[in-house]
């Protein structure tokens, strides 16, 4: 027996709670998915998206690449002591 309790809660919409949520028209919703800028998963003939998908809309992906770079920046002088490790055995 499956506790749902140790399941982790992923809220997801209907494409069309998601029309209404983004004040498009349904058409509009299954487009995207088609294209490929909302990210939904088909389970049998019916499409949930997840919210994070929804939230991916207003934040794109400029949010991830200044998530990226600020990553890289932290670990910036750990690649650079690396790189002399490795330019003194050359």
């Amino acid at each position: 027996m499956v506790m749902f309790s140790t399941i982790p809660q992923i809220k997801a919409y209907t494409p069309e709670q998601v029309a209404e949520m983004l004040q498009l028209s349904k058409n509009t919703v299954y487009e995207l998915i088609s294209r490929g800028e909302i990210i939904a998963k088909k389970l049998g003939k019916v499409y949930r998206i997840p919210s994070s998908s929804v939230s991916f809309l207003f934040t794109g992906l400029d949010n991830d690449l200044y998530l990226a770079e600020e990553n890289d920046q932290k670990n910036i002088s750990l690649v650079e002591k690396e790189l002399k490790k490795v330019r003194k055995l050359l």
